[in-house]
């Protein structure tokens, strides 16, 4: 069984969000019982971006190109998809929407004739569905009573993950992280709690997910 986690915070593994990410991997690992052990993937894609999408990706792409060059760093971020049975992102929220590092890894792993097919009734995705746990900080807050600006993130992100069959998606939000420590103590609690509805996900997801794909 393999995990990915895409952390795309600026400030590493000292956020927030990551921290959290790490407890919710530890949680597939202790969850899995006796079922196979839990091999983590990380890529940080705020410390180490990826390439943007160029003039060469975009006419490979148009021409139906597949044999290419072009795709070599797609192709590489997609196979690290398709070989994990859970993913997780730990995101910020920048202007209302996802960051600019995990827009550039969307783009990338989102590949026509890759990752979905077009079709009369719409885009179809190509990969197995597998759990997913969003993680997601903002300074502000965008959801429950509280929420004082829009959020595009979470609707943008679900279609993309589903875009490509990743339907099994969570979020866990992380509100008002500069309104001071009690504020981040508070969100920190919350979250927490709703963590503990992912715990229940690999027993049975997870074990079924790496025993299919073995």
């Amino acid at each position: 069984m393999r995990a990915l986690l895409l952390n795309c915070s600026p400030h590493g593994k000292q956020s927030h969000g990551y921290r959290l990410a790490a407890e919710a991997i530890a949680t597939l690992v202790q969850s899995s019982g006796s079922g196979p052990a839990c091999e983590v993937l990380e890529r940080d894609l705020a410390a180490e971006p990826l390439p943007p999408i160029d003039r060469g990706y975009a006419a490979a792409i148009t021409s139906h190109a597949s044999d290419t060059a072009v795709f070599d760093w797609s192709e590489q971020l997609i196979v690290e998809l398709e070989q994990t049975d859970a993913l997780v992102i730990n995101t910020p929220m920048h202007n209302f929407t996802v960051s600019a590092s995990l827009k550039l890894w969307i783009d990338h792993v989102l590949r026509i004739r890759r990752t979905f097919a077009a079709t009369p009734e719409g885009k179809v995705g190509l990969l197995r569905d597998r759990p997913t746990l969003v993680l997601v900080g903002s300074g502000g807050f965008h959801s429950g009573e509280r929420a004082r600006q829009p959020d595009f993130l979470t609707p943008y992100l679900r279609h993309a993950l589903g875009c490509v069959g990743i339907s099994s998606v969570q979020f866990l939000l992380l509100q008002g992280l500069t309104l001071g420590d009690d504020a981040v103590a508070a969100a920190l609690t919350t979250a927490r709690r709703e963590l503990a509805r992912f715990a229940r996900i690999p027993r049975m997801a997870l074990f079924d997910a790496a025993t299919r794909a073995t």
